[in-house]
Order: C-alpha cells, then structure tokens, then sequence
C-alpha cells in the first residue's frame, strides 16, 4: 500500500504517454483527459485519507533508506496539496474539452497538461530538496509549452518573461541547494533539518535561506519579483490561465512553506523580511488590481496580492498565522483555478474581457451570474465564504504579535478586492450593455457560446459549479477544513513526526 504515495505522479504520466498514441484524435483526447483526471483525482482521495488516519507514509525507491536514497513523503500537508491539485485538474480538463481547438490539442495540449499536473504531484510529495528542483523542471518545462501553444505574439512574448524569470529562479534554487549540501552532506530534507540546526554559524544558514526566499519567491511572484506574471498570464487561453493562477504559483509557496518551517526555522531577521515582503507584495498587488480594466488582469493583479496574505504566515510564524496562511492556500487554490475559468465564461458571452466594452450579463444570463457571484464574493471574502475565515486569523495572529503593519495592508488588501470586484459585477452585470458594436478583432477566437450544442455548454458550466461547491463547502463548513490545517501547523512547528517517519529516529 506504500506504492499509493506515488501513484498520483504515474497517473498523469502513464495518461500523458497514452494521450501521444491519439495525437490526431481530438475526441478521444477529450475523453481520455477526463477519465484521467477522474482516476488522479480518487487516489488523491484515498492518499488523503490513508495519511489522515494513518499517520504520514514514506516510499523510499528502490528500498535505499533515507537519508542516501530518493524518498517520497506524503503527510498531511502534501497529500492536501496534492488533492488539491487533483480536484483542479479535473475541473481544468472538463472545461479544456469545450474551450480547447482542435489545433491545440493537435499542438499536444493534452499530454503536455498532464505532464504539468505530474510535476506538481511530484513537487508536493517529495522529501528530498534536489529532486523538489527536478520536479520544478519538469513543471517549468511543461508550462512554458502550454503558454506557447498557438504561437500568437502576445503569447511569445509572455512566455519569454515567463520562462527567463523562471530560469534565474531555477539558477538561485540550485545555488542554494549546492550550499546546503556543501556544509551538511545531505539533500534529504528531514535530515537537513537535523544538521541545518546544529549549525553553529547562523549567517550561513541566513545567507543560504535568502537564497530559496528568493528562488521560491520569484515563482510565487511575491514583490519586487512579480512583475513576470501580469505579463504572462493574461496571454494564454483561460483554460491554460485556470491552471496556472490556481496552481503555478502556490507550488512556490508550498515550497516556501515547507522549506522554511523543516529546514530553516525563521529567526527574527527572516521573519522581519517575510513580512516586509508580505506587506509590500499585498499593497502592490491590490494597487495594480484597483487601476486594471481588463479581467484577466485584474485577476493576475489579485493573485500576487493574496499571496502576501500567505507569506505572512511565516513573517508572524505562529500557529494562528500558519493556520490562516494555510486555509487561505486552501482557498485560494480553488477560487483562482475557478476565477480564470470565469472570466473564459464572460468573454464566450460577453465577447470581450475588458470592463467598458461589457455589460447586462446579469439580466441575459441571471442564472449563469448567479454562480459566478459566488466565486467572486467567495474571492472577497463575504461571510460566511471560504474568503472570509483566513483573515480572521491573520487578524488575531497580527494583534498577537503586534504585527500592524501588516495587519494595515490586509485591511488595504481586503478593501481593495472588495473595490476591484465590485466594480468588475457592477460593469460587467449590472450596467446596461453598451450599444456600440464589440471591436472583434481585439477579442478574435471568442468563442460563442449561445451557438454552442447544450453538451459543450456543459463542459464549460459544469466545472465551475464543481469548484463554486467547493469553495462554499470550504466556507461553509469551515470546522473541516480547521482540522486539517490545525493538524499541519501542528506540523509545521514541530516538525519531530516528520522527521521519525522519514529517517526512523
């Protein structure tokens, strides 16, 4: 049963080759994509379930112990993640069957996609830190193809920016990991653990922890390394965006997450710069959010903002932070895999992404507006939506440790989301549709979506329903979902469990 822990990695891989033998079949693509993701998506659910009532499993390949050979850990934290990851992905590859050409599933769309959901299950699940840069690889390698894929110029020139910040993060990532494993001789993470802290030279091992917050921190997109993401993410379709702002960036921050709280154990100067970079990347996300016409924009804008929320968990680093830091990555996962699929929505029916040429979506599709209000006030966090219960422990871990600062920007960060959304309903549902006729050129390859058979409206509807529950599960019975992330600070701030599992002492 140990096999289970790898088993979502093969999964996708074993999906990707097989989608390879029908590259001409668009049809069978679709279906095969779908039940793929379907398969993930159950054994997501039962490693989730095996590591909560069990306790935390450990594959080590080829039965080379730990800490001399590659060792899979799957604990509470990355069996979320990873089930997580799963229930995105299989909502992406229902919606990719309705939004995605022909011509791009002929370019390979559909087995790059799973080789992408691969390597995040990988990274999620791995216990040693050179095989986390492998994976992260893997997942650069597969995204950069996707961003590609239909060789528009916007597109070659997002992913350009993309892929070259992406490249100087994977060059920082690997000169930290040289460091580390120049004065302690080992790359397992729960045996760094053990030597990182018996460390006598405590600015090495600063030194060496600005090198991960900086490679971690450029593919998180935290300030002043975000600016890369507005400029790439709005260029690939929104089944490609859904993907990317649901998942791309919070594999940075598990890694942050899981990097800082096992290996390097924040003093009072990485706390300092963890909330120096939370507050200044929350303002300047919000900013840019709050001056934005175009959706997708405003939306990218409104991922590097709450990622300072995550962050900051770790610049406060007290259970309550870590608690509110991971039910917002929870949250968070879910609203902006949805929030991009959204926005493919409103341009199939509004014809456009931008806020002047929109309007009277609410009184022509009242139903449809329905659900995607609750994926956009989920993302403001409205009581009682998954948005709201994060903040509240943000709140009370900032007064617990006088962190006002910080507390400042999360209300700035909150009003400004609150701002940025409802301007996007009030001109994109509530105000009258303008009159002049939509420029199609700026918006060629829109689909539309009333000519659409009531089976491929479907593949466009269904998944958003499917995440809208999620979300409102996640708000609503919010009791679950503190049991988990109580479970991982728990954890997080003891990280002796881990540490027994994985090296038996």
């Amino acid at each position: 049963m140990q096999n289970l822990i790898i088993l979502p990695v093969i999964t996708h891989l074993f999906v990707a080759i097989f989608l390879l033998l029908f590259w001409k079949k668009y049809n069978a693509q679709k279906w095969i994509s779908i039940s793929g993701s379907g398969l993930a998506l159950i054994l997501g659910i039962g490693l989730f379930g095996k590591v909560w009532n069990e306790g935390i499993h450990i594959l080590n390949a080829a039965n080379w112990k730990a800490p001399f050979g590659i060792v899979f850990v799957a604990d509470v934290f990355s069996s979320t993640m990873v089930l997580l990851a799963s229930i995105a992905a299989f909502a992406v590859s229902i919606y990719a069957a309705a939004s995605v050409s022909k011509q791009r599933a002929t370019y390979g769309f559909y087995p790059v996609f799973h080789f992408l959901i691969m390597g995040l299950n990988g990274a999620f699940l791995t216990g040693d830190i050179f095989n986390l840069y492998v994976w992260f690889e893997v997942i650069i390698i597969s995204s950069f193809v996707l961003l590609t894929l239909g060789g528009r110029k916007g597109q070659i020139e997002g992913a350009v920016k993309y892929m070259a910040m992406n490249i100087l993060a994977s060059m920082i990532f690997l000169t930290g990991i040289g460091m580390l494993y120049g004065f302690t001789g080992t790359l397992n993470m729960a045996d760094l653990s053990l030597k990182v802290a018996a460390v006598e030279n405590r600015n090495l091992v600063n030194l060496t922890a600005v090198f991960f917050i900086v490679g971690f921190g450029i593919k998180s997109a935290v300030f002043p390394l975000y600016f890369w993401l507005p400029s790439s993410y709005h260029t690939p379709p929104s089944v490609v965006a859904a993907i990317f702002g649901g998942l791309l960036t919070k594999v940075g921050i598990y890694a942050l997450f899981r990097v800082i709280t096992l290996i390097f154990v924040p003093d009072l100067f990485l706390k300092s710069l963890f909330i120096t970079i939370a507050v200044l990347t929350i303002l300047t996300g919000s900013f840019g959010a709050a001056i934005k016409q175009n959706i997708r924009r405003i939306f990218n804008y409104l991922i590097i903002c709450h990622i300072g929320f995550m962050v900051a968990g770790l610049g406060i680093f007290n259970k309550i932070a870590i608690m509110g830091a991971l039910f917002y990555l929870i949250h968070d996962i879910i609203i902006k895999t949805n929030l991009f699929m959204v926005a493919g929505l409103i341009r199939s029916i509004g014809g456009s992404m931008s806020l002047d040429k929109l309007g009277g979506l609410y009184a022509k599709w009242p139903k449809l507006s329905i659900v995607m209000a609750i994926v956009l006030f989920s993302l403001v966090g409205i009581p009682p939506l998954s948005g709201f219960w994060p903040k509240i422990y943000l709140f009370e871990a900032g007064f617990m440790e006088s962190s006002y600062f910080f507390m400042c920007a999360l209300i700035i960060g909150s009003f400004v989301t609150l701002f940025a959304i409802a301007r996007l309903w009030a001109a994109a549902f509530w105000k009258n549709a303008p009159d002049e006729k939509i420029n199609r050129r700026e918006v060629l390859g829109a689909l539309d979506f009333v000519t659409w058979s009531r089976s491929k409206q479907a593949y466009i509807v269904v998944p958003i329903v499917l995440l809208a529950v999620v979300s409102l599960y996640i708000g609503l019975y919010a009791e679950n979902i503190n049991q988990v992330i109580e479970h991982i600070a728990n954890e997080m701030m003891d990280p002796s469990q881990y540490i027994r599992a994985v090296l038996g002492k």
